[in-house]
This record gives C-alpha cells, sequence and structure tokens, in this order.
C-alpha cells in the first residue's frame, strides 16, 4: 500500500468517527426531562433552604396573603420551562437558529423577571428565595439547550 492510500483510510475513519462525536448531545424529550427535573429539584432546594432560615414564604397581594407552596414551586418551575424549550425545540425543526436564540431570550426573560419577586410585598427571606428561584430558572433554560445544541 501506497502512503497516500494509508492517509485517505484515516481521514475516512475520521469522517466517520466525527458524527457520533457530535451526537453527544441530549436528545428533545431528554432535554425537557433534565431541564425540568432540573429547575425543579434546583428550586425547592432553595424552598428547603428559604423555609428552614425562617422565612414566610407568603407574598402579599393586594391586601390578600398567597402562601408558596411545594406545587407551587414545581409547577413554576416545570410547565415555563417545558412550554418554552417545546416552543424552542419544535421552531427549531424548522430553522436550527432557534435554539441559539431561545437559549439567551428565554434565559434573559426568566433574569428579566426577578423583578416580580424584587417588587412583591414579601419579608426579605421570602423575596430573596423567589429572586434566587427565578435565577435558577434562567441558568436551567440555559443549560438545557446548551446540553441540546451539543447534540
Amino acid at each position: 500500500m501506497s502512503h497516500s492510500s494509508l492517509r485517505d483510510s484515516g481521514s475516512s475513519a475520521a469522517a466517520v468517527a466525527a458524527p457520533s462525536a457530535r451526537r453527544s448531545g441530549f436528545g428533545w424529550w431528554k432535554v425537557l426531562l433534565t431541564g425540568a427535573v432540573g429547575a425543579a429539584v434546583a428550586n425547592l432546594v432553595v424552598f428547603a433552604a428559604a423555609k428552614a432560615a425562617g422565612a414566610s414564604l407568603v407574598v402579599m397581594d393586594a391586601g390578600e396573603e398567597h402562601p408558596i407552596t411545594v406545587g407551587g414551586v414545581i409547577g413554576s418551575s416545570v410547565v415555563p420551562l417545558v412550554v418554552g424549550l417545546g416552543a424552542a425545540l419544535l421552531l427549531a425543526l424548522w430553522k436550527p437558529v432557534f435554539l441559539r436564540i431561545a437559549q439567551y431570550a428565554g434565559t434573559g426573560l426568566a433574569l428579566l423577571s426577578v423583578a416580580g419577586p424584587l417588587s412583591a410585598d414579601a419579608d426579605g427571606g421570602t423575596v430573596a428565595a423567589l429572586t434566587l428561584m427565578h435565577i435558577t430558572l434562567g441558568v436551567a433554560v440555559f443549560t438545557t439547550l446548551r446540553l441540546h445544541r451539543r447534540r
């Protein structure tokens, strides 16, 4: 065998190996599941820490108390993430650039939503916990879409 034929066989082996290395990311359903579970668990940890620290975990709105519950934390973590990422993944089937747009837009929206807890009528511990939960959701959106984009 000549030297050039050895080089060609090596480059074709590298070409075959490259696509499998690019498929190391998560599929769409794994992305949604990982993101939703990760966001919910992280926010439940924040909730538990706030409760242990003595935060009231009650927000006043128009003179009415609204307690923050475990179910509320899970729902507020999972629903926006699954709906937003689901829409982004569907749009990415049409134009893949939507994954990058959604990664930054979704993270930005989650971080902008911090204004809600910061302006809430609640004690400092509750405001801090809710603010951290919104930031956690932003990190979950960014990280989850990054996992899928690596694919």
